[in-house]
């Protein structure tokens, strides 16, 4: 089981995490989250992160040049594609490339097909009018089940805590969990306490 904490905004949340044998870090530079975190300030502690940790940008209807600017500054290693990028925007990007699908129906799981052969996974975050993502909530994962008939990697993400954790690998079992709001003293502040416990459950299921 992959784990990623997203939503990091500090060098020593990131290093806990990492303490914590997390998989990757995400670090959102979309401007309009309360998570946000600045090229300028992971450039300052990137190259303090060990090795063999994946860090992952991601972004939101985000420009490609702007997108490739901040890869380069800050050394990723993937991003995430959190708004209404199509499947040939997808494509164009040297690194793994993950795309977040907003789920609230059966419909919305529709639109997995078109990005097969365009991304390397496909991550499941609550769908929420005007948010993108950490919205602390939890969606039908039903429907994430059938999802994986899509035979695609696929990451659950949406409102994920150490209440929930169980019941979320034993009904759908995906490739990766993404967690955010449920390891937060407060939006982009993370608890390492909450952490330890969300990820031991994760590590002992």
């Amino acid at each position: 089981m992959k784990i990623k904490i997203c939503g990091l905004t500090n060098k020593d949340d990131a290093l806990n995490a990492i303490a914590l044998n997390v998989d990757a870090l995400g670090f959102i530079f979309y401007e309009h989250s309360p998570r946000y975190i600045s090229p300028e300030k992971v450039e300052t502690f990137v190259l303090d992160l060990p090795p063999f940790i994946n860090t992952i940008g991601v972004f939101v209807n985000a420009t490609p040049d702007y997108i490739n600017s901040v890869i380069k500054r800050c050394k990723l290693n993937g991003i995430q594609l959190h708004g209404s990028e199509p499947p040939e925007f997808c494509t164009q990007f040297s690194l793994p490339t993950i795309k977040a699908i907003p789920v609230r129906e059966h419909s919305d799981i529709t639109a997995i097909p078109k990005y097969k052969g365009c991304v390397n996974g496909i991550l499941l975050d609550t769908k929420a009018e005007n948010v993108h993502g950490g919205t602390g909530k939890t969606f039908d994962w039903g429907l994430a089940l059938e999802a994986k008939e899509y035979d695609t990697p696929l990451i659950l993400s949406g409102g994920i805590n150490a209440k929930n954790i169980e019941k979320a690998l034993k009904m759908v079992a995906p490739y990766g969990i993404d967690i955010c709001s449920g390891v937060e003293k407060e939006p982009g502040i993370k608890d390492y306490n909450k952490m330890q416990e969300l990820i031991g459950a994760i590590k002992t299921s």
